[in-house]
C-alpha cells in the first residue's frame, strides 16, 4: 500500500511579492497531486500549513478544493492537520474545514484514532508553547492507542523537533510516542529524514513544496514523500518537483567581470527565468556601479537582488542557520505589544492582508477581533 506525504504547501503565498511566485506554488502543488494519482497511492497526508494565511484568497481555496476532488474521483482518501498558518487567532472555523465538512477530505482531530483499512492514523495540529503540557498528555494517549493496534501505525504532526532544528523546535524526539512506524511531520521547510533508535519508524519532513522567505534565495530541492507500507515497516521514497530555479552566488569584486559572465551563462541555460541573489565580497563595493554592470542579467531573471557581504559572513551554514525573518518580526511584535496572542494576530493575519493591499479584508479582520481584545483589556 502506498501513500503520499505532502507538507507546507502555503497555498496563496507570493514570495518577494511576485504574482508569478503564487502561480509557481500552485504549479508545484499540482505536481504533487498528479504524481500521487499516477502512482496510485491509496491516501494522502497533508501535514499542515496548507494555506499561507488563515483567511486565504478564493484562488487558493479553489486550488485546494479542486485537488481534493481530483483525489476523491480517483478513489484516493486524504487526511490533514493544521499548521500555525492555518489557525486563526479569532474564534472562527478554519478554511480547511470546509472541504472536510463536504466530505472531500478528513480532518485528523487532535488525538482521535482514524483507520485507513488496517492502518492506524493519529494526528495533531500545531500547538503553542503554552499548550505543550496538554499535548504531551495527548501524545501519551496516542501511545496507548497504538499499543492496542497490530497493524501499521502513522503519527501525523505539524511540529518542530528540537534535535533537528533548535530555532523551530518545540518538542524533543524522546517525547514522541515510540511505537509508531512512520512520523509524518510538517513545519520545517527543508527535507529531513531522521531515524532514532528509540522510535520504531523514521521522522520524516518533506519540507515546503516551494521556496519560502524563511529559507532565503538559493538552490533547494523541493518535493514530497511517498510511503510504502509492508507488513514489517514503512519506507519513504523521495519525489522531487520541478520548480523555478533559484541561484545564490558570491563573487569577488576583483573578479567581477569574469564571475558575472559565469552567472550569465548559467542563467541563459535555464528553462525558466530564475530568482537570483548575487553577494559581492571585497572592499569599497559600489552597489550602484555593480548594478550597471549586471543590467543585462536582469532581463533574464524574474527577480535579481544584489548585496554586499562581509567576508567573515561567507559560508552556507551561517546564512541557513539564522532565525527566520518571520520569527524576528513576531518576536518584536510580542516585545512591543506585550501580548503574545495580539502579536500573533498582528503578524500572521493583519500584516499579510495589508501587504497585499487588501484593505477590506484587513478591516473585516480587525472588526472580528475588536470585541475579543477589548474585553480582554477591560478584564
Amino acid at each position: 500500500m502506498k501513500f503520499s506525504h505532502i507538507s507546507d504547501t502555503h497555498l496563496g503565498f507570493t514570495q518577494l511579492g511576485l504574482d508569478e511566485r503564487e502561480k509557481d506554488i500552485y504549479d508545484a502543488f499540482d505536481q504533487t497531486i498528479d504524481q500521487s494519482i499516477t502512482d496510485k497511492v491509496e491516501f494522502v497526508l497533508f501535514t499542515g500549513d496548507i494555506f499561507h494565511v488563515p483567511n486565504p484568497r478564493g484562488k487558493a481555496q479553489i486550488k485546494f478544493a479542486n485537488a481534493l476532488k481530483r483525489l476523491k474521483d480517483n478513489n484516493i482518501s486524504s487526511y490533514f492537520v493544521l499548521g500555525e498558518h492555518d489557525i486563526s487567532n479569532i474564534k472562527d472555523t478554519p478554511v480547511s474545514f470546509i472541504p472536510h465538512k463536504l466530505g472531500f477530505t478528513n480532518y485528523l482531530e487532535n488525538g482521535k484514532p482514524f483507520f485507513h483499512k488496517n492502518v492506524l492514523i493519529i494526528g495533531f495540529d500545531k500547538f503553542r508553547k503554552n499548550e505543550a503540557e496538554f499535548f504531551k498528555g495527548k501524545l501519551k494517549e496516542a501511545y496507548n492507542e497504538a499499543e492496542k493496534h497490530n497493524g501499521p501505525k502513522i503519527l501525523v504532526m505539524h511540529q518542530g523537533i528540537i534535535e533537528i532544528n533548535q530555532y523551530a523546535g518545540e518538542l524533543n524526539s524522546t517525547e514522541l510516542p515510540s511505537n509508531f512506524d512512520y512520523y509524518a511531520m510538517g513545519h520545517l521547510h527543508d527535507k529531513t529524514v531522521v531515524r532514532y533508535d528509540h522510535l520504531n519508524g523514521p521522522v520524516v519532513y518533506p519540507g515546503s513544496i516551494e521556496h519560502t522567505d524563511s529559507q532565503g534565495i538559493g538552490e533547494k530541492e523541493k518535493g514530497f514523500f511517498e510511503g510504502e507500507i509492508t507488513e514489517s515497516k514503512i519506507t519513504e521514497s523521495w519525489q522531487p518537483l520541478k520548480i523555478r530555479p533559484q541561484i545564490s552566488s558570491t563573487i569577488d569584486i576583483e573578479k567581477i567581470e569574469d564571475e558575472i559572465a559565469k552567472v550569465s551563462d548559467t542563467i541563459t541555460s535555464l528553462d525558466a527565468k530564475p530568482i537570483v541573489e548575487i553577494k559581492i565580497k571585497g572592499k569599497d563595493v559600489d552597489l550602484d556601479l555593480i548594478d550597471v554592470k549586471i543590467a543585462e542579467l536582469r532581463k533574464n531573471c524574474l527577480f535579481l537582488r544584489i548585496k554586499s557581504v562581509d567576508e567573515d559572513l561567507e559560508g552556507h551554514h551561517i546564512f541557513s542557520d539564522r532565525p527566520s525573518i518571520d520569527k524576528e518580526v513576531t518576536s518584536l511584535a510580542k516585545k512591543y505589544l506585550e501580548d503574545e496572542e495580539l502579536a500573533e494576530f498582528a503578524t500572521k493575519e493583519l500584516l499579510p492582508a495589508l501587504e497585499k493591499n487588501e484593505i477590506e479584508m484587513a478591516n473585516e479582520i480587525v472588526m472580528k477581533n475588536f470585541k475579543q481584545f477589548r474585553s480582554k483589556k477591560d478584564a
